[in-house]
């Protein structure tokens, strides 16, 4: 059953989509955006992360064509349209236009068949925001093709091809986790990611327990941040240390390896953040929301002091809402870094006086409130007709 908000975007994306194309759409795909309640920079470590998919999403409208040809509608980029052809796929001038181009290159790359397609797209997620707007336009965009052409896949490999997409084609270095909620998120839970097996395990979001997220008015953008350089520095830590990734690496190992103070605390960062994700798993599931918010908080510390990814604004929003939740949950910067959202887990009661603390105790750099959401844990990427 779709949300008053779901409908709202289906109509608007069916409609630009027949006025543009003038023809109804064979298929509308959803693919949620996510918000990472723990375990930042961790996925392309193959470490744990715990995210779950929310309400705002993609939806892609789509039609077959016989020429071989994808001719896209950006409804959210002032109707800005592209235009490629599948057998010859190159990169666009237009930033948004790569994450469509790059996930049907990826596509194919991965030996499924496509025909050409009239595409128009819509969303709702904040941009700039970190709650993986890039990640659900490609999942959605996959899942679309591959319905055009009558084909089922499993969800877990659309992840890995939008995640190759980005790596690939957009040039972010990115691990799995956003692609792969957007995919197989489930309603009403959180999932613990392992990022190396791709294994998931449901950690209930219950009723009573609210997800806050507020955007700090500071947009990010990773492939002109630091990102990449984060992932460069934390794959020297590892082999430094002799393993295959961060995530086999503990404290001890850590202590004898003779790193320089930068990328000593790059790898501190990761090893902590694995060990408090998998706690924050169990103490989700326990309803410890004290425990919870601890870890949450120790995680802000560890981004904003040994990963350096936070800025002022962020750590005045966390700062703000942590006061106002008290020991009844917690909150942290969720994203990549550099701006973006924060997050905040709290018993649903608390809504109210939450929201009136970051309204009254927290402004934009231009001097705004800030855009507050109250989500739930939603369904990934679906067909919806």
């Amino acid at each position: 059953m779709m949300t008053q908000v779901d409908k709202d975007l289906h109509h608007r994306v069916t409609a630009a989509f027949e006025q543009h194309f003038g023809q109804q759409p064979a298929h509308v795909i959803r693919a949620p955006g996510r918000v990472n309640l723990i375990g930042e920079h961790t996925d392309y470590n193959d470490g744990f992360v715990l995210p779950c998919a929310i309400g705002p999403s993609t939806m892609v409208a789509i039609s077959g064509r016989n020429d071989g040809q994808v001719h896209v509608l950006a409804t959210d980029f002032d109707d800005a349209t592209d235009l490629f052809d599948l057998k010859d796929i190159r990169s666009s001038a237009h930033g948004w236009a790569n994450y469509v181009r790059g996930m049907v290159d990826a596509v194919q790359k991965a030996e499924f068949e496509l025909q050409g397609a009239n595409l128009a797209i819509a969303g709702n997620i904040p941009k700039g925001a970190g709650l993986s707007s890039s990640a659900s336009l490609e999942v959605a965009v996959g899942q679309a093709m591959l319905a055009l052409s009558g084909t089922d896949i499993d969800r877990t490999k659309l992840a890995q091809i939008a995640q190759a997409a980005e790596c690939d084609f957009v040039g972010t270095k990115c691990g799995i986790m956003d692609q792969l909620i957007s995919a197989q998120g489930k309603a009403g839970h959180a999932l613990l990611i392992d990022c190396r097996s791709l294994s998931l395990t449901d950690a209930p979001v219950p009723a009573e327990l609210a997800i806050m997220i507020v955007h700090s008015g500071v947009s990010r953008g990773l492939v002109e941040g630091h990102y990449n350089e984060r992932r460069r520095q934390c794959e020297a830590a590892a082999k430094a240390m002799g393993v295959a990734a961060l995530r086999d690496a503990d404290m001890a190992m850590l202590a004898a390896a003779k790193l320089d103070p930068v990328t000593h605390s790059r790898a501190r960062h990761v090893i902590s953040e694995n060990q408090r994700t998998v706690e924050a798993a169990s103490a989700l599931e326990k309803g410890d929301l004290q425990r919870l918010g601890t870890l949450m908080a120790e995680s802000h510390q560890s981004m904003r002091d040994d990963f350096e990814i936070t800025v002022p604004a962020i750590d005045r929003l966390v700062d703000v809402l942590q006061k106002a939740i008290g020991n009844e949950g917690g909150a942290r910067m969720t994203g990549g870094g550099f701006g973006g959202a924060c997050v905040a887990v709290m018993p649903a009661s608390r809504i109210p006086d939450v929201r009136a603390a970051v309204e009254r105790g927290y402004q934009t750099p231009e001097g705004a409130k800030p855009m507050i959401m109250v989500e739930t844990a939603g369904p990934g990427v679906r067909v919806m007709d």
